[in-house]
């Protein structure tokens, strides 16, 4: 079976220093990776995803995350937070078989 887990449930930061949200995995076959993020008042969007080939994959405002498959993680980055990217961060791992659910877990991120 797969999961995720994210290792800080609320990260506060400052504006203008950079972000990590950590995640990690395990899966018995290779994975498929997701971040997603909820704004406040606002759906689930998807940030960025990673699937195969590049292992960092950038995705939108100025967020990448890099799969390491030896260190069974997928860790969100940003260089410089800002105030507009406080909100809950998912992390989020399926398998290759899209009848396989996936696992979610969650961030919440403070600026």
């Amino acid at each position: 079976a797969q999961s995720v887990t994210q290792l800080d449930s609320q990260v506060s930061v400052s504006e203008g220093v950079p972000v990590l949200l950590r995640c990690n995995y395990s899966s018995p076959v290779s994975p498929n990776l997701f971040w997603y993020v909820q704004y406040p008042n606002q759906g689930l969007q998807l940030l960025l995803k990673y699937t195969s080939g590049t292992t960092l994959v950038k995705g939108i405002n100025g967020f990448k995350a890099e799969f390491k498959k030896s260190e069974t993680s997928f860790h969100l980055t940003k260089a410089s937070a800002h105030v507009s990217d406080a909100a809950e961060y998912f992390c989020a791992v399926s398998d290759t078989v899209p009848e396989t659910a996936g696992e979610l877990n969650t961030n919440l991120l403070r600026c």
